[in-house]
């Protein structure tokens, strides 16, 4: 029963993964965190920037005229160089 014990004290075979899978929840943590008191801020941010866009839609100018042309001309020339 000791010589168990003491075998299982010295096995460190599913440490690492068990580290690993402590690391990747503390960041998880500290991103949730972060995006929750960054949240109100970037909602706001990009609120503005919608808005400025909104305004600048609506005061381009609409692209009126009549536009066309046929793309033909008159000319002639002499072919000396």
């Amino acid at each position: 029963m000791y010589q168990t014990l003491k075998n299982l004290s010295r096995d460190e075979s599913g440490a690492t993964a068990i580290e690993y899978g402590l690391i990747a929840a503390l960041v998880s943590v500290a991103s949730i965190g972060a995006l929750t008191l960054m949240g109100g801020s970037l909602d706001d941010m990009f609120t503005a920037v919608s808005g400025r866009l909104d305004t600048a839609v609506a005061n381009m100018p609409t692209g009126g005229g009549t536009g066309g042309g046929t793309g033909g001309g008159t000319g002639g020339g002499t072919g000396t160089p």
